[in-house]
């Protein structure tokens, strides 16, 4: 085949598929998972871009609520038993949004996910199902990514998930699991090699299953034979053929172009193998080199530039983000992190979040330890109601820089690539300072960690003030 009749093929394939997407639309998030020996310095990381509607804002969640409760209500009013010590949790939130929020909790392990829409149209649902608290529930409770991926399990086949489907992500400094949840009381979930990187949008990547591999695979124990008997899957056929996401799909998300260009784009600028976009791309892949966290800083920050699906050449056509492509960072973005997980460091030092507030694009990311149990002020909603909020400074920044974008983009991008050169160097310089006090008074040691990270926020807050002045002119 010819170059150009190559060209002309994809350019069909776009056009039968294509959904256009305004920041109107469904939101749509964004979840990336890069096993440990993928990884520059042997950890794992997790990366996610929320989409939401909303605003944004930290908490942080100690124990003493839910000691004070032995029942958790869910939406329909059904009621759990709580347990006797919930872990701690780092929580980010996003106010007026039932599913946006992302939990980080004392052993490491992080939760988030990304909507999707599964072909089930007969749910069985026990006491009106769980939903949005299953992700708090799972970060109270776990103390590996394994095991949240089990109390998941075990909530969804009691109660069964009451949305039309979703897709978690759930890691710690081991491994990390993509979980995919079926309206009712089905699920798939797959462990991300160690040596791989796996990309997901809004719809299911798993496709093989075996549930008898219990170290990679996990799920309903009648995930193939429910299938054959709604007919969506052949009795006849070898189960070696059995695809989940295939089977279980709305088949109209499975080839919905929001959700296949940036899986596409996200996939070739981190794997070794480069993938046309009428591929079927693989659930993991193994990286053209080790990731580094501003690799994946690069990825959530990404607006197709440089191809052919970058419809603002070369941002001479207005903002990146608004444009019927649905790009990895758009308008709806509310938050973004990294979140590096390890255990070869003191137990407080081990796990740290990335986290840029608003797009990513516009804005910086700076780190946060899971421990930390100070929040900046301005950056809690538990905070005084006269605070001025940080995340109104990062929004306002983004939406000044949409306004003309060409020309403003540049020195964003040079201020917060700079900053965020200080902060990592900053954040490696200070490890051993940090082990030695936390080895001899940790209280103390906790405090002056925190003040650590509250002058780079607010650092970060006075640089984004700045830019607004100069942009505000």
């Amino acid at each position: 085949m010819s170059k150009y009749l190559k060209i002309l093929f994809t350019m069909l394939f776009v056009l039968m598929f294509f959904v256009p997407l305004t920041a109107n639309n469904d939101f749509n998030c964004f979840t990336i998972i890069a096993g440990k020996n993928a990884t520059s310095d042997n950890t794992v990381f997790i990366a996610h871009n929320e989409d939401d509607g909303g605003d944004n804002i930290f908490v942080y969640l100690n124990n003493i609520s839910n000691d004070k409760n032995k029942y958790i209500r869910l939406k329909n009013n059904a009621i759990m038993n709580t347990i006797e010590k919930p872990n701690n949790l780092f929580e980010i939130e996003v106010t007026k949004s039932s599913f946006g929020n992302s939990y980080f909790n004392e052993y490491g392990v992080v939760i988030t996910s990304n909507a999707c829409t599964s072909r089930e149209d007969k749910p069985l649902l026990t006491n009106g199902g769980i939903g949005k608290l299953l992700r708090k529930i799972i970060a109270r409770r776990a103390k590996t990514a394994r095991e949240g991926v089990k109390i998941a399990g075990k909530l969804i086949l009691k109660y069964g998930y009451y949305a039309s489907g979703r897709n978690y992500a759930i890691a710690d400094s081991n491994e990390g699991w993509f979980l995919h949840i079926v309206n009712g009381k089905h699920w798939v979930a797959k462990r991300i090699p160690d040596d791989q990187v796996a990309v997901i949008s809004n719809y299911y990547t798993i496709k093989d299953i075996d549930l008898n591999d219990k170290k990679n695979y996990m799920g309903s124990p009648d995930i193939i034979p429910y299938a054959i008997k709604r007919g969506w899957f052949s009795k006849d056929k070898d189960i070696k053929d059995f695809d989940f996401a295939k089977v279980y799909s709305n088949q109209k998300n499975l080839k919905n172009m929001v959700n296949i260009l940036r899986q596409w784009r996200a996939t070739n600028l981190l794997s070794k193998k480069k993938y046309k976009l009428d591929d079927r791309f693989p659930f993991s892949f193994i990286p053209r080199k080790n990731i580094k966290i501003t690799d994946l800083f690069n990825v959530l920050r990404d607006h197709y530039e440089d191809t052919d699906y970058d419809l603002t050449d070369d941002y001479k056509k207005g903002s990146p983000n608004t444009t019927k492509n649905r790009t990895i960072c758009t308008e709806t973005t509310r938050y973004s992190f990294v979140a590096v997980l390890r255990n070869d460091l003191i137990e407080e030092l081990n796990n740290l979040v990335w986290l840029a507030l608003r797009r990513p694009d516009t804005n910086a990311y700076s780190p946060f330890y899971f421990t930390s149990g100070i929040i900046p002020s301005g950056y809690s909603n538990m905070a005084d109601k006269k605070t001025e909020k940080a995340y109104y400074t990062f929004s306002k920044l983004s939406d000044l820089v949409d306004t003309d974008y060409k020309n403003r983009i540049k020195k964003t991008r040079k201020q917060w690539r700079s900053f965020e050169k200080f902060a990592i160097k900053q954040i490696k310089k200070k490890r051993k300072e940090f082990t030695y006090i936390l080895k001899q008074n940790k209280l103390i040691a906790k405090k002056i960690i925190s003040n650590f990270i509250h002058n780079l926020e607010y650092k970060k807050w006075f640089l984004a003030t700045e830019l607004i002045k100069e942009f505000s002119k």
